[in-house]
């Protein structure tokens, strides 16, 4: 186990399929001293794009130079290249309605380090979870939505992202479509968690319509947020067999715990720098 005051880098990277991508970042990276603790990488012939990620210690944790030495290789082979320090722990928004599991759930494995993260605030259309932010000693945000409201809701929402500093908003069962405009402007920067029923089983209770279709698996899928409603790319799933002798309540139940891991799971590999984005789907990086 590495000590917290080791210097530790996660760096991700995306560019066109080529001859020599890796040689030439390790080698950039050796020549500033970095020991290499984990690396994946994937070419994806459908897009004909290579993705790396690699995580590395560095012994006097310049991020700077560390840059400075990659730079030329960015340009050369048009890279997106992004360079984490972990010293700094990510930064969430956790947005809840009524049902709070995911939330508890989240809220105890930052507590025991689990998920290195910093929550910063709690966010709810209803002031149910406000309790609960008081226990964690956490702020807590009541935004009221209503169709007249919501346009200004969400500019609240955007400012407090905004002056929190908040890296990834997460919707942990929060019940209120986002507009296109909001995912926009927070592409890559919202995850949320649904039942794994949708598409065949929108609108009220889909536990209890999935009951009266005999369905035998049920699960949840969390993705990222965009403009088309439960449909943005996938970052992790889950699904339980059940059983004709549960009842709706059962599978609730069920469901719910699916939920709660799920979730949390998405974040835990988000926060780590362990999805990459490749069009409309996700790579993982485990």
């Amino acid at each position: 186990m590495r000590e917290p005051s080791e210097p530790q880098f996660i760096l991700k990277l995306s560019c066109d399929a080529a001859p020599g991508i890796v040689a030439a970042v390790t080698s950039a990276l050796a020549s500033q001293g970095a020991n290499l603790v984990e690396t994946a990488q994937f070419w994806d012939r459908q897009s004909d794009r290579f993705f790396l990620r690699v995580a590395f210690l560095a012994e006097d944790g310049d991020e700077t130079r560390i840059l400075d030495a990659l730079a030329p290789i960015k340009v050369q082979f048009d890279m997106d290249l992004n360079l984490r320090h972990t010293a700094r722990k990510p930064r969430l928004l956790i947005m809840v309605s009524r049902f709070d599991h995911a939330m508890l759930h989240l809220l105890y494995q930052v507590r025991v380090g689990w998920l290195d993260a910093e929550v910063v605030a709690i966010v709810s259309n209803h002031p149910d979870a406000r309790r609960i932010a008081e226990h964690e000693g956490l702020p807590f945000y009541h935004l009221p939505v209503t169709r007249e409201t919501k346009a200004e809701a969400e500019a609240e929402l955007l400012t407090l992202v905004e002056e929190t500093d908040a890296d990834l908003v997460v919707l942990a069962r929060y019940m209120q479509v986002l507009s296109d405009e909001f995912s926009r402007a927070l592409s890559g920067r919202v995850i949320n968690i649904h039942h794994s029923f949708l598409p065949s089983f929108k609108g009220a209770k889909p536990y209890h319509q999935a009951h009266e279709r005999g369905v035998k698996l049920i699960g949840a899928t969390a993705h990222y947020v965009t403009a088309d409603l439960d449909e943005g790319p996938i970052i992790e799933q889950e699904a339980e067999r059940v059983a004709h002798s549960m009842t709706p309540d059962d599978l609730v139940a069920v469901g719910r715990d699916i939920e709660a891991r799920v979730l949390a799971r998405a974040v835990k590999m988000h926060l780590e720098g362990r999805v990459m984005l490749s069009g409309q789907r996700t790579l993982v990086f485990t």
